[in-house]
Order: C-alpha cells, then sequence, then structure tokens
C-alpha cells in the first residue's frame, strides 16, 4: 500500500455517521467542584483511529511482539503470571504489556487482540478482595531465573493496573471498574498512612503521580470527596518534584532513575488540578527545560543508562523513558494547554520511538545513542551496562521491562491526537494521518486528518455532518513554524491572533468543510553538547545516513539470561564527519532538501526514508571508535578551529529512519554574524 505525495479528498457520504457507524463520546469532563477544568479532555478509546503509516505502525504492532507476547515471551506472559493467577510472575511486567496491547485492541477495534486482553480485567476484577485490595497476593522465592515473583503487594505495579482500568471502562463503559477502583481507593486511604508508598520498593514513591491521576480521574466520574482527601496523602508521599524541579542541579549525573523522572514529570500539574497554583505550573515548565538544557538531546528524550548520565551523545536513553516520557507530556497537554509539550511529544514520536524499535516490531534496544556507530555486544560507558547487552536488538536485550512497556507508546499517541475542549470545541495539538468521530451538540461529527507529516508541511482536515454545527476548532501552531498558513474552503484565514501558540476557528461548520494548515519547514541548527550542532527541520532531526549490516550473535554471556541472541549492527560508511558552519541566512543553499514523490506504507527505515538532505562535511581524522562507540566529540570552538580535510557530499535523513548515525556533529569554523 502506498501513500500518494498528492493525497486525493475522497469524498464520504455523510449518512454513513447515522446508519451504523459506531459514536464514541468523550471522557467526563473535569468539571467536578474541587478540581480544575482542564482545557482538553480525551475522547473515549475508539473514537480516533489511525490512518496512513500510522495504521501501518499498530498493523505491525498487532503482527510482532504487542499481539505476540504470551507466545513469544511465555514465561512471564503465559498462563503462569501472577495477574492470570499464576504462580510466576507477580510484579510489574504483566500489566505493562496490556497497559499497551488493550488500546491497541480497541483503536483497531480487533476481536483477537480483545480476547488477549479480557482474562487479565476479568482476573484482576476478581481478585478484588472485601477490604479493596487486588492483584496477587502471595510472594513467592525468586528461584525461577527471568520472574520477579516477590514483592506483590507492592503499590506500584497496582498503579499500572488501574491504568489499564481507565482505558477499559473508557472503551467500554463497564461500571465493574468504577466500583473496583472505588473500593481499592477506600483500601489506600485506610493502608496507605500504615504501609507508605515506598514500604515495599522506593518505585512507588517516585511514580505516585501515575496513582494520583487515577484518584483525581475516579473523582470526575464519582465526586466522592475522599478522593481529594486520599490525592493528598498520595502527593505528601510522593517523591517531591514539584521542590525538586525549582532547585538547581538536581540533575546531575546519578541522581535519579531515568524511567522514575519520565513518571514523576507530570506529578506538578496532575496536583496542581487540586491546587492550581502558579507554582506547580512553574515546576513543570522548569523541569522540561532543564530536562532538554542538561540531561537530553534532539531526539527529546532523557539520557541516563539507567541513572541520569548528562548529554553526552553516546550515553543511552531507555526505551521505557521514552515511552513513559510521552505518556506524561500526553497528561501535561491536557492540564495546562501548553503546545510546548505537544513538541516535546511529537520530537520522541517522530525521532527517538521508531529507532528504537524494529521495522517488524519483533525487536528493541534498551538504550538508543544520539550518535550510534556501531551496535554490538559491549561493556559502554554506561551507568548500568547488562552484560554488553544494552543496545543489541533482542527480544530480552539489556532488561526485559522494555519488552513489556514499549507497547504503549504509538497507541496512545493516537489517543492523543484530538482533543475534547472545554469551549464545546475539538482541538488537533498533535499532526498525523487520522481521524475522530464524536458528537456536539447532539450532533455526530466526523474529521478526517489527510497528511503525511511529519513528512510534509500540509496537514489537511475533512469535516463531515449531517446538519451545520457550530464549534470551535483549535490548530497548534509549532514553534518552529515562523509563517503558517490557515485555508478554510479556500479561502485565507488570517493568523494574527494566535494565542499561546493555538489557532482557533469558531464557525458554523457544514458538510465536506475543508480546513488546509500549512507549517512550512525551514533548515535550523540546533546547539547541544560540546557546542556541537544537530540539523532540524519541522518535528524532524536528521541524522547522517549510514549503511547497515545486520548480523546475528548467538553467543549469549553466561549469566542465566534467558535470550537465544541479538542483532548486532555494523558500518563500513565513513561516520566521523563535521558539518561547515554557514551563514544563517543562507542555509537553505547549502542544506538542500529532496523529498520522494511517494511515501511508503512503513517511511521509518533507510531504504523508506521520504526525506533527505544533501550538503557538505569534513572528515575528522582522529575522531574514531572508542570501547564500541564514537570517541570523545570535539568541541566546536567558535571562530578558530578549521579541519583541514576537503569537503564532501553527504547525505542526512530522518534520524527514526536510522539504526546507525550521527545526528550531533561536530562543527568546522563556526560562522560568526558581524553586526
Amino acid at each position: 500500500m502506498k501513500l500518494q505525495g498528492v493525497i486525493r479528498l475522497i469524498a464520504v457520504c455523510p449518512l454513513l455517521l447515522s446508519l451504523g457507524m459506531p459514536i464514541a463520546y468523550g471522557q467526563p469532563v473535569a468539571d467536578k467542584p474541587g478540581l480544575q477544568e482542564n482545557p482538553y479532555q480525551e475522547f473515549s478509546l475508539g473514537a480516533i483511529k489511525p490512518a496512513g503509516w500510522l495504521e501501518e505502525m499498530l498493523v505491525r504492532q498487532k503482527e510482532g511482539l504487542s499481539g505476540n507476547l504470551d507466545r513469544l515471551y511465555p514465561l512471564v506472559m503465559g498462563p503462569t503470571n501472577g495477574w492470570l493467577g499464576g504462580d510466576g510472575d507477580q510484579w510489574e511486567r504483566g500489566p505493562y504489556w496490556i497497559d499497551g496491547l488493550l488500546p491497541l485492541a480497541y483503536i483497531l477495534d480487533d476481536a483477537e487482540l480483545i480476547a488477549k486482553v479480557k482474562p487479565w480485567i476479568e482476573w484482576t476484577l476478581a481478585s478484588q478482595k472485601e477490604n479493596g485490595y487486588f492483584g496477587p497476593d502471595t510472594d513467592y522465592e525468586n528461584t525461577i531465573v527471568g520472574i520477579q515473583r516477590n514483592n506483590c503487594g507492592d503499590w506500584w505495579p497496582k498503579m499500572v493496573m488501574l491504568k489499564v482500568m481507565q482505558q477499559y471502562y473508557s472503551a467500554t463503559g463497564d461500571k465493574r471498574v468504577i466500583d473496583f477502583m472505588t473500593k481499592y481507593f477506600q483500601y489506600q486511604l485506610k493502608t496507605l498512612p500504615v504501609y507508605p508508598l515506598d514500604h515495599w520498593t522506593f518505585w512507588a514513591r517516585y511514580r505516585g503521580g501515575d496513582n494520583l491521576m487515577s484518584v483525581y480521574w475516579l473523582y470526575n466520574i464519582t465526586g466522592d470527596d475522599f478522593l481529594l482527601d486520599l490525592g493528598e496523602i498520595i502527593y505528601s508521599q510522593t517523591f517531591p518534584f514539584t521542590q525538586i524541579f525549582t532547585s538547581h542541579n538536581w540533575w546531575h549525573t546519578g541522581s535519579m532513575h531515568c524511567v522514575n523522572l519520565a513518571h514523576g514529570m507530570k506529578t506538578p500539574l496532575i496536583y496542581y488540578q487540586r491546587h492550581p497554583e502558579q507554582k506547580y505550573v512553574d515546576a513543570a515548565k522548569q523541569g522540561l527545560k532543564d530536562i532538554n538544557t542538561f540531561i537530553s538531546g534532539p531526539h527529546g528524550v532523557i539520557i541516563g543508562d539507567e541513572a541520569l548520565h548528562g548529554n553526552n551523545p553516546t550515553q543511552g536513553s531507555e526505551l521505557c523513558t521514552a515511552v513513559e516520557m510521552m505518556f506524561s507530556l500526553e497528561n501535561m497537554l491536557q492540564i495546562a494547554g501548553d503546545p510546548d509539550y505537544a513538541s516535546q511529544i511529537e520530537r520522541i514520536a517522530f525521532n527517538a520511538l521508531p529507532t528504537q524499535i524494529s521495522d517488524n516490531f519483533m525487536t528493541r534496544q534498551y538504550f538508543q545513542q544520539i550518535n550510534q556507530v556501531e551496535i554490538s555486544m559491549c561493556d559502554r560507558n554506561f551507568d548500568t551496562n547488562h552484560h554488553g547487552t544494552t543496545t543489541c536488538f533482542g527480544l530480552l536485550s539489556g532488561y526485559p521491562c522494555c519488552t513489556s512497556n514499549m507497547h504503549q507508546g504509538w497507541p496512545k499517541f493516537v489517543q492523543n491526537l484530538f482533543y475534547k475542549t472545554n469551549d464545546g470545541g475539538i482541538a488537533a495539538l498533535l499532526y498525523s494521518p487520522s481521524q475522530v468521530k464524536t458528537e456536539i451538540n447532539g450532533q455526530q461529527i466526523l474529521i478526517k486528518e489527510k497528511t503525511v507529516y511529519p513528512f510534509e508541511e500540509t496537514v489537511r482536515f475533512q469535516i463531515y455532518t449531517d446538519n451545520p454545527v457550530c464549534f470551535p476548532f483549535h490548530l497548534r501552531i509549532p514553534e518552529w513554524c515562523t509563517a503558517p498558513e490557515l485555508h478554510v474552503n479556500g479561502k485565507s484565514i488570517k493568523l494574527d491572533k494566535i494565542k499561546n501558540g493555538i489557532a482557533v476557528i469558531k464557525r458554523t461548520w457544514r458538510n465536506d468543510d475543508l480546513v488546509v494548515l500549512k507549517l512550512p519547514m525551514k533548515i535550523r541548527l540546533t546547539e547541544w553538547y560540546e557546542r556541537s550542532q544537530s540539523v532540524e527541520r519541522g518535528p524532524l532531526v536528521y541524522a547522517l545516513r549510514l549503511e547497515e549490516k545486520w548480523q546475528w550473535n548467538d553467543n549469549v554471556p553466561a549469566n542465566g539470561r534467558l535470550d537465544k541472541g541479538f542483532w548486532e549492527v555494523h558500518t563500513t560508511s565513513p561516520w566521523n564527519y563535521a558539518l561547515i558552519a554557514r551563514d544563517p541566512a543562507k542555509m537553505e543553499e547549502h542544506y538542500r532538501v529532496a523529498v520522494r514523490t511517494d511515501v511508503t506504507s512503513y517511511p521509518w527505515n533507510i531504504s523508506g526514508a521520504p526525506l533527505e538532505i544533501r550538503t557538505k562535511g569534513k572528515k575528522i581524522p582522529d575522531w574514531n571508535i572508542y570501547n564500541g562507540s564514537a570517541g570523545p566529540l570535539p568541541y566546536s570552538i567558535p571562530a578558530g578551529r578549521e579541519i583541514k580535510t576537503s569537503e564532501e557530499d553527504i547525505m542526512l535523513i530522518p534520524y527514526g529512519c536510522t539504526t546507525l548515525r550521527i545526528a550531533e556533529f561536530p562543527i568546522s569554523m563556526i560562522f560568526l554574524q558581524i553586526f
């Protein structure tokens, strides 16, 4: 299946909306007294459907690990799992899998996947005791290699299963979920003062924001006052992210586990819903700013392997961190309405996420590197190496948490493409091919988003409705776009009143109305570690294209690992290039963009890359491999260092299409702007 470069807008009979097409309605709005009304609210699970390349991603998940983990990883995901009543794994991995499998199943309306999800839901509901406790209740000795059979009472895995239950209710409206969660939160109210979040393990203390999120979600349905009291207890026992984010030097090496930070970054804004004070908004903004300044890179993900480890582009970023950051940012976007969070989501989704999972969704990396010139079994300069397997592609390479947790990334991205708004409208704040079905003022609405964004500049929204209906339509204008254009039915709409990065069109919409948003993408260079620079255009980061040779390595370390082998990737392409400093006013002359006339249904590899950028580079002879990675990044000294090798043509492609790459480049002869 091909997606044509110029998309035909195919008319759909609006009568289909009223003759059997399912309509999904929005989640209850956060308007109960005691919590603020958020500017954006999620639609019910299944209301938004992917199309084009994004649908292909979800289909590959179904056909890959996401849909087959019970068969491919039976030791943990098989019938002995504690969340199915067995004496096997009792902790986080089973709930992790279902947290991604359930939204995938209901977004695709896939009966086979739904049938895999249901036993986990039914067992969990049936496991609840009279006092409200649910889940596995018996610890076993960890005598079986590769499973976690103790700490079943830990609060943390239950937080994941609460997320699962929220999504299940959103998709089905099963009222048992409300009674189930109410009883459990009553149990927490009585028990947390005696057995606090960090009683069994420290994980729940850092991830208490997830627990608080579920408490507030339920409050907006039931209005039970005890839930607000419980929220205060949970927040008081959670790691103090609000205070930490407003302090200094919290990001130093080794200070925190990378995934804990990805979970915790949303905590100030989750609590803000109950206490709408500016300090919580400011803390969340400062936290993200410091992440991007000190412990991240152009791919948008916290660098931590596993503890925080600066922003050197050869340090590792864990796959769990990417998907948990996306989930946190999606919640933060709904609460604060800040489009910067949407931009960060796109940065992760369109750069880091596709490169860390294989094309067939059957293997994944534990850690990815921004500058990644070799994937091999090797102990690198990481905080944790897991016997050298952390960059290799495999089922269980590194540590198995990512095998279980990676599945939530794309389905939850789909779930957040559109929102209901608190002014009675619809918002599109993340862009990808998709559609949403809902109801406004009793009128059924279908909006189809037709685009190959992020690989093109134009996003088209076609609106279908049986009768005219008035509502505001919110569209995000990314901060990187300086000259956006907006048309409705061919008529230009002025964008002189964009507020906080959001354009709002309020009008009476009629069947077949067409909104066209054009977001011109210009080349820009951004500065990172050791004054290196990355090439960006729109939401995409570009990286040096390197040939890839995949090799299977069955020499598994003799350490009790369950892996049968791993994929290593090597290249014969030269990689040690510097970019040449250019006049910022003439970037388009020196970075020539070529766009393919067709975009394949799966664009995320070097053969399918829809875009390429041609430019010049210079080799740095003494920049070589060190311990399996690109050696120390040469520092780009302003206005003084000249690399004396000849200029060569080099090709850059989107970061997300690469496996091996250089994405942070040294600069030869930094250009000095003279005023």
